[in-house]
């Protein structure tokens, strides 16, 4: 097989002349990683649909301060994330987008942008650890990490939230490694504006995560030294005030309008009751993120273990030990709290990916360490357990195959081969540049092709596309058994649940324009019910689906009545 390895070198040299040709790059890596199946990519419940709705509440009723799904109160995040939407989708309203506020590609702008940001503010934090040729590499990967790749797709809070942590972080190393001495290059004087106002946007978007995260690195950091002074050019007194004035007035408007409630829902009910026990069903034991580790750092995430006996052996030094203080106490606090989601811990990546290089470059991963080889191949084995997992849905929920998809998915699994065949030749950072490549086959594979012919998977679309079939210009709404946030959001703010068969019967014969789905376990209460009415509505369609929360099959009958 020919070696990458010098045109690596002259790919390296050449985009590391300026900052700007890096970025140019990274900006370009980052839309070929991120947009494949971007604007395809059907509403995924149910945290992104319900994000996106008490958006589109927010544009239509006007009410910019309080959060609502429907008619209940939203009182768990900030109001930062749903500001950054409403933006988005507005913009597209006035560029005369169709049907802008049911379009969820432009509620995931924010969230594109902060991937971008993300891999970008990565290159910026890497490059106080290391050459640019480095941080060039090291923001390459965190564009193809699986997670950083997923959230870039869901209209919610955390890829934005990535780009605030590592802001903050990247500033606060920068402090650190100067009073250690360790740092190439003079800090610029507004190196407190970045971390403050990293800082503060972060508390918009998530409450105290991003303090979190820098206050427990602080804390590890500062025990070392046995003093905080190290902490002076950050400006505490001053970024403090930055975040009053960018955060209070919101929390203030909150306050008032809610009487209170919303502290009390978002920190006694949200916050700690994640703490106290799993919500939702997100229940994992300790230990589960090392587990989500190898599949949502994919693909470098086997070289990055490797790195481990490295970054204990070099934990004194002042570089090994800002990123361990980052990682470490945060990852720890993550793991013990019962609610576990994998992009909790998403902010966390790019100090592995400093980690993991560094120990490129001081020959801290051994090739003939035991087990190594065997390591490094679970870049092969975690593509393949995906692809195998796709290929078995598409068969069992369809009865097909994505085509489309098949050359690629071979692509990807030969540059998979690749990467391991380059780490046994002792070409580790050929080697990484060939984990991106094989990112970007398989993100290609994916997400435009693969998830696309699910169809089973598109439940709520299929059945907002019967509503618009039945021809009535505003049809009243109703669903019985089936109702994902998704529908709401796709069909309309009105959306009425019924808990009963009797219930959508009665409501099918009132006057005016009506559409019922029935999900086929009420079918019998429904049609019972049904029979006993005067009014006789007809069938449209019957859309049978995959409901991934619950995991189970559906079958739904979309029942309209056009005539009063």
């Amino acid at each position: 097989m020919v070696s990458l390895s010098p045109a690596i070198d002259r790919l390296g040299e050449g985009l590391t002349r300026s900052h700007l040709r890096a970025c140019v790059f990274l900006l370009l890596l980052s839309l070929a990683a991120f947009l494949p199946g971007f604007s395809t990519l059907q509403p995924l419940d149910r945290d992104e649909p319900r994000f996106a709705q008490a958006t589109k509440q927010m544009l239509e009723t006007r009410d910019f301060v309080d959060i609502r799904f429907q008619s209940e109160a939203r009182h768990k995040k900030p109001v930062g994330i749903y500001w950054l939407q409403a933006m988005a989708v507005s913009a597209g309203e006035a560029l005369g987008v169709p049907q802008a506020r049911t379009q969820i590609w432009l509620y995931r702008i924010p969230s594109l942008i902060g991937a971008i940001a993300t891999v970008l503010l990565t290159y910026w934090a890497l490059l106080a650890f290391l050459a640019r040729r480095y941080a060039l590499l090291g923001a390459a990967l965190m564009a193809s990490a699986v997670l950083l790749g997923v959230e870039a797709r869901i209209a919610k809070t955390d890829a934005v939230l990535a780009a605030c942590a590592v802001a903050s972080m990247g500033a606060l190393a920068r402090v650190w490694l100067d009073w250690t001495r360790s740092l190439a290059f003079v800090p610029g004087r507004r190196n407190w504006l970045v971390f403050w106002g990293a800082t503060a946007l972060g508390l918009l978007i998530k409450g105290p995560i991003v303090p979190m995260v820098w206050g427990l690195a602080i804390l590890v950091l500062s025990a070392r030294e046995r003093s905080f002074r190290w902490l002076r050019p950050l400006r505490f007194g001053k970024g403090l005030l930055l975040c009053l004035i960018v955060v209070l007035p919101w929390f203030a408007a909150i306050m008032l309008k809610t009487q209170g409630q919303f502290f009390a829902d978002s920190v006694g009910q949200d916050m700690l009751g994640k703490v106290a026990e799993g919500q939702e069903k997100h229940w994992g034991p300790p230990g589960l993120y090392l587990l989500f580790f190898f599949a949502t750092y994919w693909p470098a995430a086997a070289f990055a273990a490797m790195a481990i006996p490295f970054a204990w052996v070099r934990r004194k030094e002042p570089q090994i030990t800002f990123l361990l203080a980052w990682i470490i106490p945060s990852w720890l606090v993550f793991e013990a709290v019962p609610t576990k989601l994998p992009h909790y811990v998403l902010p966390l990546y790019p100090a592995i990916t400093a980690l993991l290089l560094l120990a490129l470059i001081n020959g801290g991963i051994d090739r003939h360490r035991r087990g190594a080889v065997a390591t490094a191949s679970l870049v092969v084995l975690v593509p393949l357990a995906l692809i195998g997992a796709i290929l078995f849905g598409n068969w069992r929920l369809d009865q097909t195959l994505p085509w489309l998809a098949l050359p690629l998915f071979v692509l990807a699994l030969a540059a998979c081969i690749a990467v391991v065949m380059a780490f046994r030749r002792l070409d580790l950072e050929g080697a990484l540049w060939r984990c991106v490549l094989a990112s970007l086959l398989l993100t290609a594979a994916v997400y435009p092709f693969a998830i696309e012919s699910l169809r089973s998977f598109k439940t709520s679309p299929r059945l907002a596309e019967a509503v618009r079939a039945v021809g009535c210009p505003d049809p009243a709404v109703m669903t019985l058994g089936y109702r994902e946030p998704s529908l709401v959001f796709l069909t309309g703010t009105d959306l009425a649940m019924a808990s009963s068969g009797a219930e959508a019967a009665n409501f099918l014969n009132q006057p005016g324009c009506r559409i019922a789905f029935v999900e086929a376990r009420f079918g019998e209460d429904f049609g019972k019910a049904l029979a006993a009415l005067p009014g006789k509505p007809r069938l449209v369609t019957t859309i049978k689906g995959f409901n991934l929360n619950g995991g189970k099959l559906l079958s739904i009958e979309v029942w309209a009545k056009t005539q009063s």
